[in-house]
């Protein structure tokens, strides 16, 4: 019973934290829309993806103990964000111009490092959690530059769902601006190994919620 217990509660835990990760994250790759915001906005889109792929992949890839469920997670994540993306090409626009969040290389070096450091907790924490950081918007960004002419898109498809109080006026330069992949990746390398610990922490409560 315990066996049985155990593997649907796993199962059921992964459809659950990827689902939400993917829900928490789906307008991740709409940088683009906030014209005169893009690096502003790029910058706080990607701490959020760094730290929900830190915890979701860790915890998943914890829990199976297992070297490459972490891509295999960043993969489902992917997946239904294409699918939910599929939305913005079903109202008109362009191919080129839909930016779907890139997870996957991240979560290869988180399972890089657990398998590189003999699945060390530890180490996993430390140094998936610097590399998901440190790699994700690096991988985004060059992502976000594929676009094809993003301005003149972005204003040809004005986004439905923008509010009207929410419209840029004006460029605003901010501090943001000059250099988002380096914010956003100084930030996530610190905070991601936080959520990569919390991920770690989840499996060993979900282990004692199934043993109790």
């Amino acid at each position: 019973l315990m066996v049985w217990l155990r593997r649907c509660t796993h199962y059921l835990f992964i459809v659950v934290v990827a689902v939400n990760s993917t829900l928490l994250t789906i307008n991740a790759g709409d940088y683009i829309f906030y014209t005169d915001w893009a690096w502003t906005s790029f910058t706080v889109f990607s701490i959020s993806q760094t730290l929900m792929l830190a915890v979701g992949a860790t915890y998943y890839l914890t829990l199976t103990g297992v070297p490459g469920t972490a891509t295999y997670y960043g993969l489902i994540m992917t997946v239904y964000t294409w699918v939910a993306k599929g939305a913005w090409f079903a109202l008109g626009y362009p191919y080129d111009f839909i930016v779907t969040p890139i997870w996957l290389p991240s979560a290869m070096l988180l399972d890089l490092a657990y398998w590189a450091t003999k699945k060390n907790k530890h180490s996993l924490i430390l140094f998936g959690g610097v590399l998901v950081g440190m790699s994700l918007p690096l991988f985004n960004m060059v992502n976000l530059i594929t676009v094809a002419d993003p301005l003149e898109t972005a204003f040809k498809y004005p986004r439905p769902t923008l509010p009207p109080y929410m419209t840029p006026i004006e460029p605003q330069v901010g501090k943001f601006y000059n250099s988002p992949v380096a914010l956003g990746a100084g930030a996530g390398a610190v905070l991601s190994v936080t959520f990569t610990a919390l991920g770690c922490k989840l499996n060993t409560w979900t282990y004692r919620w199934m043993a109790a």
